[in-house]
């Protein structure tokens, strides 16, 4: 899962980027409106954590030129604690959670994770299909119930072809949502990770839909 931190402190912005990769997912920054809008326009993202009180382009301008271009990346806004007015014209622009600052890391990496769920029509932390268990609150895989050992790019596809069961899935796709930007995205790996991910979990879990793509599915 990708998320885009858009946040002008940096100690901050390296803070929140730093605890979603401790947590399994790929982290970007943006420092200014000007920038996070131009990212959110050309990128593709599973969420957004973003900063009201930015330079160039206010976070509210950001969202609203989002929505009304047909973006629907789920956001979690974060503002001050006295100015509760941000709240409400957050929320009224589309936001779709916020966080008041100071605010604690597991908070922001709960709300972050809700909004993975709901986008995904998911209720429970706990991901499963079959036998397989993932926990996004650890980010820890299992397999009737005993843990498996991944690498991060493994973690990687299987959280988002678990947030998406029963869906074809391109390569393409998967390589938009496990590299970050500057990486040098090779679609081609995705074959390796997902031929990884097979020797370690239940015969037949993943399908190759030839043409298409792959799609995580419990075995019958």
């Amino acid at each position: 899962m990708r998320i885009l931190v858009v946040e002008d402190e940096p100690t901050l912005a390296a803070q929140v980027a730093s605890a979603l990769v401790a947590n399994g997912y790929v982290a970007e920054i943006a420092t200014d409106g000007q920038q996070a809008h131009m990212l959110g326009e050309v990128e593709t993202y599973d969420a957004v954590v973003l900063d009201l009180g930015l330079p160039v382009m206010d976070g509210i301008t950001v969202l609203k030129k989002w929505r009304a271009g047909g973006l629907t990346v789920p956001v979690l806004i974060l503002t001050a604690r006295d100015h509760w007015h941000e709240k409400v014209a957050g929320i009224d622009a589309g936001a779709d959670d916020y966080l008041t600052k100071p605010f604690h890391m597991e908070e922001l990496l709960a709300r972050v994770r809700a909004l993975l769920r709901r986008a995904a029509g998911l209720a429970s932390p706990e991901l499963r299909c079959g036998d397989v268990t993932l926990d996004t609150r650890s980010a820890r895989v299992s397999v009737d119930g005993q843990p498996i050992a991944l690498t991060s790019h493994e973690f990687r596809v299987l959280d988002f072809l678990m947030h998406h069961q029963g869906t074809v899935v391109s390569r393409s796709t998967l390589t938009e949502h496990i590299y970050a930007q500057d990486f040098d995205r090779d679609s081609n790996t995705i074959e390796v990770f997902v031929g990884r991910l097979r020797r370690k979990l239940p015969p037949g879990m993943i399908e190759t839909v030839r043409g298409f793509g792959y799609r995580l599915a419990a075995p019958t």
